[in-house]
């Protein structure tokens, strides 16, 4: 990859924006929300405002954005747009809410989940808005699926000529540094459009800046308002905000820790851990033992140590019936890397459990981009060897990615 003429359009749009260069805060950032409300909406004025939100857009004292800019007559918001799991969160995984208006609002809510391109454009066209604006807390993994609501609707956007305003929110598991494979464009779906690394290391509005400069056809009018005082080192319990599941099997930060990792279990016939209070940090199947915990031990994988486990899901694989596997503990957030402890148990779990399969459906080569990591295990390739697989191209990224970032 390179940086193309599109990424300096990008960044010249982006300088317009509030916040191009943040300033130094106090102990705690402020969000691009914050800022927007507090420069009393004048980059919304004269406008009528779309917002794409879930229940993660919310204020430091919890209140939905939505229901803030709602009751203020500085900013005309004139209709919401929901993601996969609903505007208000009342779906599951591979769900939606669909059309209706919001009951505490009155304002029409419009569905987005799995619309893109010029039926998503159509529905941006119908609602009568000027400007769209994304507020949705990311959790810095390539496959989970809002990064690219946020590319579907900016593309949607572009095409039906309207102005697209992110505000920008912490990367939890912060933005130090991208790992992990780059999707290879044929295995593109909804948990992956473009080349990017499995654990991203960047926030939505650099991501946004990226789409715009690298991959969307034409770019869409793009500003982003950015938070003051984030550093890249700082993981979201430093943020001082609430934090509110993005998703139903996305409880906690602690979950997001691991996530980028440890999601690549739903490419197996192992628990990815849905269905109990620790998803993502649970993994098992019918048949494992203490044996997986013990051999994923003995690698001494920095920052981390493994648990062996049971528990019975309540929904989900294995449904009320129980598993053996392992509880992830991470003891050392920075030496920790989600990515190569995710291929690590991949490697020992095909060891130590002769049940071990992938999904029928090659689900796994989805997750990670290509098929590598399925054929590299499959072909008895242990951790480092995986890893170092991906080298070449996760540089490339790296280097494109650093025109992008905004924070220090």
């Amino acid at each position: 990859m390179h940086l193309s003429r599109r990424a300096l359009l990008a960044a010249a749009t982006a300088t317009a924006s509030l916040g191009a260069t943040p300033a130094a805060a106090a102990d705690h950032p402020s969000t691009g929300f914050e800022r927007l409300a507090a420069d009393a909406y004048a980059l919304l004025s004269g406008q009528r405002v779309g917002v794409v939100t879930n229940p993660t857009g919310i204020t430091r004292d919890a209140s939905h954005i939505v229901d803030v800019m709602h009751t203020d007559p500085r900013v005309k918001l004139t209709a919401v747009f929901g993601p996969e799991h609903g505007f208000r969160g009342t779906a599951q995984a591979g769900g939606s809410e669909g059309r209706y208006d919001d009951p505490a609002t009155g304002l029409p809510v419009y569905d987005t989940y799995l619309k893109s391109g010029r039926p998503l454009a159509d529905i941006f066209t119908a609602s009568g808005v000027d400007t769209i604006v994304f507020d949705i807390q990311d959790v810095g993994a390539r496959f989970y699926t809002y990064i690219w609501t946020l590319y579907d609707c900016m593309e949607a956007a572009q095409l039906a000529g309207k102005r697209f305003v992110v505000l920008d929110r912490p990367n939890p598991v912060t933005g130090r540094s991208a790992q992990g494979p780059v999707l290879h464009k044929e295995f593109a779906t909804f948990v992956g459009r473009q080349p990017v690394a499995q654990a991203h290391g960047m926030t939505v509005a650099e991501l946004a800046r990226l789409f715009n400069g690298e991959f969307l056809s034409a770019p869409v009018p793009l500003e982003t308002v950015l938070m003051t005082g984030w550093k890249r080192t700082r993981f979201y319990d430093a943020s001082g905000l609430p934090w509110v599941p993005p998703s139903p099997n996305m409880p906690t930060a602690d979950t997001a820790l691991v996530y980028s990792g440890t999601c690549m279990f739903e490419g197996t016939n192992l628990s990815e851990g849905r269905g109990t209070t620790r998803p993502f940090e649970l993994l098992g199947a019918e048949g494992v033992d203490g044996r997986w915990a013990a051999a994923v031990n003995e690698l001494g994988l920095p920052g981390v140590r493994f648990r062996e486990a049971y528990f019975t899901p309540t929904f989900s694989k294995f449904q009320g019936k129980t598993v053996g596997g392992v509880q992830i503990h991470v003891r050392d957030r920075a030496a920790y890397d989600p990515v190569r402890t995710g291929i690590a148990l991949l490697v020992t779990a095909r060891k130590v459990w002769d049940g071990f399969a992938w999904r029928s459906d090659n689900w796994i080569d989805k997750l990670t981009g290509s098929t590598r990591v399925r054929t590299m295990i499959d072909a008895g390739a242990g951790t480092d060897e995986v890893v170092a697989g991906w080298q070449e191209e996760l540089a490339a990224f790296r280097s494109v990615r650093k025109e992008y970032l905004l924070y220090k």
